[in-house]
């Protein structure tokens, strides 16, 4: 067995020890209102049992690391598939320092299902190992990628203690007008979860099935000297098309549900390179989440955030606000080295300049720029509590639009880190 074979076992090992640590939080928290003996000591043994696991998920998720670095000769994080990885085993070692300074069992609740979701994400990408282009030929690779994503995972813990402050202080039945507009977007950032996981399990799914469709999109290409000439390239679905790509036929399209042809073509303004067919998966990701919300929904027959709500009983919500804050404070001057300064040393190395307003310096400066604003607010305004958390929360939408969004969407010198 090679060590990329090897890796790759020790990755699918670590994704179900993340799982079962995750039920094992779960019966910490929620068993112990049914526990017939002293509450405390159920959540403390489960708490015990649901970390070990949680850290031997680490162990095979370093695992992986290093055992593909060794066996592909190059850092792992220089495509999609191995920077989300390498972001979920981020997300992983900042709870775990943060888990061992508070010891809060609920906040696994929280932050392994969020492991959970982006490596299984990370799994939609191609695990091929690809050879580095001669721009991420460097060591600041190595140090630019690994302690931004760092940073970004301590803004996930963050994130995750700020959504669970909102879950504890939202009084859900409370049926006046202020109260809903919080109701509303704490349920909606649920939803927004599972859309998540809705795209996860649609690619999945239609992958599973060998679903294809294929299309011949026309071009025009404007060279150096003014000629105009038209190129064809070809743009594979693996999602059915609702939408195909702008000015394009059809040259093989699997039939779905009685479905042989999209349904429109996508706007002018969207004509790049695969920009229909991401779209398309935009689309689908919003129709399976919307039916997997749905069915829950329809399971527990009220809202998701008012069935999470009662577990939130006896956790001190002074306590998830620090974690909250504490988190953030120490993400943050990770993410300035790894995304500002260290990119742009790597920037003028590999571009010879130290800033070029490429989409994702842009977002990366707003990220920063953000979480300064969080910092300042937090400590020279005393925004604490709601106002701190539905800051936490909105930041790493932020922080995931830089990643996925530029990446994925925005043509710029960060492209290659796409499919």
């Amino acid at each position: 067995m090679s060590l990329i074979d090897f890796s790759s076992d020790a990755f699918v090992a670590a994704f179900f020890l993340y799982c079962f640590a995750f039920l094992f939080y779960v019966i910490a928290i929620a068993g112990k209102k049914w526990s017939n003996r002293d509450p405390e000591k159920h959540e403390k043994k489960w708490g015990r049992i649901a970390f070990i696991t949680s850290s031997l998920g680490l162990v095979g998720h370093l695992t992986f690391f290093f055992t593909r670095w060794i066996g592909s000769k190059q850092i792992p994080t220089s495509n999609m598939y191995e920077f989300i990885t390498f972001l979920g085993m981020a997300i992983m070692i900042a709870f775990t320092i943060v888990y061992a300074i508070y010891k809060k069992p609920l906040l696994g609740m929280f932050a392994l299902p969020l492991t959970v979701i982006v490596i299984a994400y990370a799994a939609v990408f191609p695990q091929e190992v690809q050879p580095l282009i001669p721009a991420l030929d460097s060591i600041w690779l190595k140090i630019h990628v690994t302690t931004a994503a760092l940073g970004e995972a301590f803004f996930a813990v963050g994130f995750a203690a700020g959504l669970m402050y909102l879950l504890r202080v939202i009084d859900f039945t409370d049926k006046s007008k202020k109260a809903k507009r919080g109701q509303f977007w704490v349920e909606f950032s649920l939803y927004t979860i599972i859309v998540v996981v809705g795209f996860v399990v649609a690619v999945f799914a239609f992958r599973g099935m060998g679903y294809e469709a294929h299309f011949v999109q026309e071009k025009s290409i404007i060279d150096s000297k003014g000629v105009e000439s038209t190129k064809k390239e070809t743009v594979d679905y693996t999602l059915p098309p609702i939408v195909k790509p702008y000015n394009s036929q059809a040259e093989s399209v699997d039939s779905f549900l009685g479905m042989d042809k999209a349904v429109f073509e996508a706007p002018y303004w969207m004509n790049g390179v695969n920009a229909g067919r991401k779209l398309n998966t935009v689309i689908w990701s919003v129709i399976a989440g919307s039916i997997l919300y749905g069915l829950l929904r329809l399971a527990f027959r009220k809202p998701l955030a008012a069935v999470i709500h009662p577990l939130m009983d006896g956790i001190d919500p002074e306590d998830l606000d620090e974690i909250s804050y504490r988190a953030i404070a120490i993400g943050f001057p990770i993410f300035t080295l790894g995304a500002l300064i260290f990119a742009m040393i790597w920037a003028e190395k590999a571009w010879g300049r130290f800033w070029g307003w490429d989409p994702k310096e842009v977002w990366a400066l707003i990220s920063w720029l953000y979480y300064s604003a969080y910092l300042h607010f937090r400590l020279s305004r005393g925004w604490q509590g709601k106002r701190s958390s539905w800051l936490a929360v909105i930041g790493f939408v932020v922080i995931l639009f830089t990643l996925i969004g530029v990446n994925l969407i925005i043509a710029g010198l960060h492209s290659y880190a796409g499919v």
